[in-house]
């Protein structure tokens, strides 16, 4: 218990926050969690449904990390196993963040429990009370996955929330090329990447520079299109 307070704390310190007040939970279950309560300081504010039509798609972090985690609590991989998945929950997004302040940002999510399809309908302004005007093609064979999925999601180490995911958004998915397995772009991350929209032109040079800031995955891995019949489209 100690270890978890103390990982926590050091994230806390890292991020330049500071821990105020908590509460205990009496369960039979070891839980441990942080809300984050902030003040914008400057006009940089990106909200996540306002991508524009051209613009190009650019992921931090591989996904997969709830298909690796489940595999885990199932004693299905060590922590060594899994070391890759690992490192890239312990990194926090702060680096990404302040590398994106130096492009033009037209919208920017966290993938997270939604999974990168339930966060990129977040992108096509679905939730919100903007008119819905454009669709996400997402290039499947670009987005970085963690080792090992494949294998585990034929052993059935798919957890509930992913599976729940694809249940509740398939119907907002159009699929535009041979794709064995879809329950990657499903999956509920725990402490995933950010997900940024910005002009096409740009994103080659954002994506080096998150590679220099040690987010060594990061990758274009798609673009906003005109609007199709589905939201999302996997080609």
């Amino acid at each position: 218990v100690s270890e978890i307070l103390r990982g926590g704390l050091d994230k806390i310190l890292e991020a330049h926050c500071v821990l105020v007040g908590g509460h205990t939970v009496v369960d039979t279950e070891q839980k441990y969690g942080l809300s984050v309560t902030g003040v914008l300081k400057s006009n940089t504010f990106w909200r996540n449904s306002t991508a524009q039509v051209g613009d190009a798609l650019v992921l931090s972090k591989p996904i997969g990390s709830g298909i690796i985690t489940t595999a885990m609590k199932n004693d299905i991989l060590s922590m060594e196993q899994a070391r890759e998945c690992c490192d890239s929950m312990r990194k926090l997004n702060l680096s990404a963040m302040e590398v994106a302040l130096e492009f033009d940002i037209h919208a920017c999510t966290d993938i997270t429990g939604f999974g990168l399809i339930g966060h990129g309908l977040e992108m096509c302004g679905i939730g919100s009370d903007k008119g819905i005007e454009k669709s996400i093609l997402l290039h499947t064979l670009d987005i970085p996955l963690f080792d090992r999925l494949s294998e585990l999601v034929e052993q059935g180490l798919v957890p509930g929330g992913s599976r729940a995911n694809k249940k509740y958004l398939e119907n907002n998915v159009e699929l535009d090329c041979d794709l064995k397995e879809d329950i990657y772009y499903y999956d509920a991350q725990t402490s995933g990447g950010l997900l940024f929209a910005l002009p096409k032109q740009m994103a080659k040079a954002f994506e080096a520079k998150l590679k220099l800031a040690g987010h060594s995955y990061a990758c274009i891995i798609g673009e906003v299109i005109p609007k199709r019949e589905r939201a999302i489209v996997l080609g």
